[in-house]
């Protein structure tokens, strides 16, 4: 029991300058050899406490380079009607909501892309449509300049796509997203529904994100209606130190 409480000590008083400023970001830490001696704790006792500011994503620590504060990254705000950007857009002025949430330019925007056909009974659930409908899965990495931001899995009806330059990954990206996409094949995006969730994020996503230990992501469910018509559905994955996603609501 003393040597748990002497952890959360040593945590308690480390995060205490993380936050109020005394240790800025890049800092160092003190070794482990330096909590045992000040503190006069055991060597377990001092990796725990710095494993605990480890698992609160408050700091990084790599071989041979000890523990140090992390330098949090840029907090972008993502607003409920960002799908305008994306209705407003064309060729002579090419954006996505993704580039405007990240004030990018095009030539700064990057995406790579891998696409196959597939068939997901959850996903053809949220289409409305039998298990085995074969669907045209698309799986996005965007990149803000040479840093990849979030991942995302798009799925759209292949009997809807197939034989069309949106099923091309060579197009990609395509100015507009994907309402320019559908008003390429005659199809008129009217409502647009996120389900928002959290969790810690798989060993893929915390390797193309570069995600430390300690933060979780953003889980956000789309779908795409055209009228009644689900006509896209899509999984888009946010580190959650990265974005505040923003919802105004009119009554």
């Amino acid at each position: 029991m003393v040597e748990r409480d002497a952890y959360l000590r040593i945590a308690d008083e480390l995060r205490a300058q993380i936050l109020d400023g005394t240790l800025q970001p890049g800092a160092r830490l003190p070794s482990n050899a330096q909590l045992q001696r000040e503190y006069g704790v055991s060597e377990i006792t001092a990796r725990k406490s710095i494993s605990t500011l480890v698992g609160e994503g408050l700091v990084r620590t790599r071989r041979g380079g000890g523990t140090t504060v992390r330098t949090l990254p840029t907090v972008r705000r993502i607003a409920g009607d960002r799908y305008r950007v994306d209705a407003a857009a064309t060729p002579e002025r090419p954006e996505t909501s993704f580039t405007r949430d990240h004030g990018i330019g095009w030539s700064d925007y990057r995406l790579d892309r891998e696409f196959a056909e597939v068939t997901r009974p959850q996903v053809a659930e949220l289409f409305g449509v039998p298990p085995d409908e074969v669907l045209l899965e698309r799986r996005f990495t965007f990149y803000a300049g040479d840093a990849a931001s979030q991942l995302s899995r798009s799925w759209l009806l292949l009997s809807m796509v197939a034989d069309t330059p949106v099923a091309d990954p060579a197009n990609e990206p395509w100015p507009g997203g994907n309402l320019a996409q559908f008003r390429s094949l005659g199809i008129t995006v009217t409502r647009v529904e996120e389900s928002i969730s959290s969790r810690m994020p798989y060993p893929a996503e915390t390797e193309f994100l570069d995600i430390p230990p300690g933060v979780p992501v953003f889980v956000v469910t789309r779908r795409m209606l055209a009228g009644e018509r689900v006509v896209e559905v899509a999984e888009i994955t946010i580190p959650a130190d990265r974005a505040v996603l923003d919802y105004s609501i009119d009554l």
